[in-house]
């Protein structure tokens, strides 16, 4: 397995990122057939627009990628649903997406992602997404084929990154490197809103045997 040092660089951000929250009351609310509240959390976007992620159980190539970078087995594939085709760029609105019309999967307890797939909106070679990850909130341990960068302007949040474990106050910007084992947990309060950035076009990760948070509090 990949071993990260405590010489691991985390980057200040140097970029402003301007959204007045909108919050939603801490009242029991509906996503599909799931009624609940999020207690101390407040949502920032609405999630309404929750879709089930398509899993795939891996092949043998998949699982001998894997091989190839840590020891954890591969359980499946999690993809988004196609949904539309992509924009033509014609007009001005069509260079817009707006975050709460934007799909959202739930990878994890208390955690949502809105995704950005870059062929639905124009993009060559771009996937982003927008987390609602409340306090305790986490997605399970996952891999990607390229590279990803974790930006967040504020909040507080506990990562597994390969075998290294760390807390991390933002502003800041993570690095991580392709096929490297990775989850995070929201230590903080408040929502924490990670924006996810790949060099790719479609979202995908790969679902790992293991949950490094079991023991964290």
């Amino acid at each position: 397995m990949l071993k990260l040092n405590s010489t691991l660089l985390v980057l200040g951000i140097c970029c402003l990122y301007a959204c007045t929250p909108r919050t939603s009351e801490n009242a029991p609310h509906t996503h599909g057939a799931d009624t609940h509240t999020h207690d101390s959390a407040k949502e920032t976007f609405s999630i309404e627009g929750l879709v089930d992620e398509i899993k795939t159980v891996p092949d043998s190539i998949i699982e001998y990628l894997h091989s190839q970078h840590h020891s954890h087995k591969v359980l499946e594939r999690r993809t988004v649903p196609p949904g539309y085709e992509s924009k033509e760029l014609k007009n001005w609105s069509e260079y817009v997406a707006k975050v709460e019309d934007l799909p959202a999967i739930n990878p994890g307890p208390g955690e949502y992602v809105h995704v950005m797939e870059g062929y639905k909106h124009g993009y060559q070679n771009l996937v982003i997404g927008i987390t609602e990850t409340f306090p305790g909130g986490a997605p399970p341990m996952h891999t990607h084929k390229g590279e990803e960068s974790h930006v967040l302007l504020e909040g507080t949040v506990l990562y597994a990154l390969g075998d290294t474990l760390f807390t991390i106050e933002a502003p800041y910007i993570v690095n991580i490197p392709p096929m490297v084992p990775h989850a995070f947990k929201n230590v903080g309060e408040k929502t924490a809103n990670l924006v996810v950035i790949f060099p790719t076009n479609v979202w995908e990760y790969d679902v790992l045997d293991y949950f490094p948070f079991k023991d964290e509090k």
